[in-house]
């Protein structure tokens, strides 16, 4: 699980974003639950690195939607 670059993300459709939302979401919910369970995430960071890139992802979505809200 790598870091996403933000031009990545900007250059993802809308519902690929949303998508890689979901899975993001999904996975920090996974090693979440295992380290609640008293497990050790294989690298230590990772937790960190899922909840930037999921803050990543909801900043450039609501930049996105500003943007269009302001044109109109």
């Amino acid at each position: 699980m790598a870091l996403l670059r933000v031009k990545e993300v900007r250059e993802m459709t809308s519902e690929a974003r949303t998508a890689k939302l979901k899975e993001l979401r999904d996975e920090l919910l996974h090693e979440r639950g295992v380290a609640a369970m008293g497990g050790a995430p294989h690298s230590p960071g990772q937790i960190r690195a899922l909840r930037k890139n999921v803050a990543r992802l909801l900043t450039i979505i609501r930049e996105e939607e500003r943007a269009k809200g302001a044109k109109r």
